[in-house]
């Protein structure tokens, strides 16, 4: 089966936490964070796999801008059992600035371990926009689509995201569009919609609660742009289902918020608001950059595999 072998090097890494980098580990000796040395733990632990570009002939806009960052690729892992399973789009946290990897390769490993088929997703931070990191995921779901007969998987994605990874899988639940019809690149010809969005800890609205006092105009360019990322104001008959989890310590405010907007719009949903842990748990279960392991956030993921499998996947 095409990239079996990336299950073993998955498998590999989480082993020897290749992509585990201490908290304490995340700032030079000035006090500024370590985006160099992050950039190059993620991107060692890509090499080692078979990756799918996201555009075989180059990605629009991608220059030399952000230093270190590779071109937006996916790391595809098929279903454990060779059956044709769903697949999960994992995208990491760290702020649009750098890449978490307990978000990206710890999670996929447990999801494709409960049997689903997975996609890693390297999008692109800052310089790049914020829309040009939508684009990627979505030009992920639409490959995936495309390539469904070769990789062996079914026609049910789910997009799934940490943190900023998380503010942009909400995105995609509700930017989209059913493909171009005629487009010259049989990729863009297929829908971008996901049929699930999982989002964890994610700040999804800039709208939603009272602005804190700024000394920059606000233009109306501005809450243009807010209005567009914020997902609550983005929710249509055709968004499809969430589920969401956050800590309390993490401000719960933006999950319920969004879950009763999803309410409001008769949107399928699930809401887990944990009372223990902060903000970057990931898995919880000790295996992050935080060194934190709490079982009971832990069963998020036990839950979620369920809510997927009940979907279809």
């Amino acid at each position: 089966m095409a990239y079996e072998h990336n299950r073993e090097v998955l498998t590999q890494i989480i082993s020897e936490k290749a992509v585990i980098r201490n908290v304490s580990k995340h700032r030079n000796p000035d006090g500024s964070l370590d985006v160099a040395g992050n950039m190059k733990l993620w991107n060692d632990a890509v090499a080692a796999f078979d990756q799918i570009k996201l555009w075989k002939d180059g990605t629009p806009g991608y220059d030399g801008r952000g230093l270190l960052q590779i071109e937006p690729s996916i790391v595809f892992v098929p279903a454990p059992d060779g059956k044709a399973r769903g697949t999960i789009i994992v995208a990491h946290g760290g702020g649009f600035t750098w890449r978490t990897g307990c978000e990206g390769f710890n999670v996929a490993d447990y999801f494709n371990s409960a049997g689903f088929a997975v996609a890693i997703l390297t999008y692109r931070l800052e310089p790049y926009t914020r829309r040009e990191a939508i684009a990627d995921m979505q030009r992920t779901i639409r490959t995936l689509r495309c390539r469904q007969a070769e990789l062996g998987i079914t026609e049910h994605i789910a997009v799934m995201g940490f943190s900023a990874g998380g503010m942009l899988a909400g995105n995609c639940a509700t930017h989209f569009d059913g493909g171009e019809e005629s487009a010259s690149d049989p990729i863009e010809r297929y829908s971008s919609r996901p049929d699930a969005c999982v989002v964890g800890y994610g700040a999804f609205s800039s709208t939603a609660f009272p602005r804190a006092f700024s000394p920059r105009p606000v233009t109306a360019e501005m809450l243009a742009e807010e209005q567009y990322l914020s997902v609550e104001r983005n929710l249509t008959p055709n968004t499809p289902p969430f589920f969401i989890w956050q800590t309390n310590s993490d401000d719960p405010r933006l999950s319920m918020n969004l879950a009763w907007q999803l309410q409001c719009a008769n949107i399928p949903f699930e809401l887990h608001c944990f009372p223990g842990g902060v903000h970057g748990l990931a898995l919880a279960d000790g295996n992050n950059d935080l060194d934190i392991n709490l079982p009971h956030v832990t069963h998020w993921a036990e839950l979620c595999a369920e809510w997927l499998e009940d979907l279809g996947f």
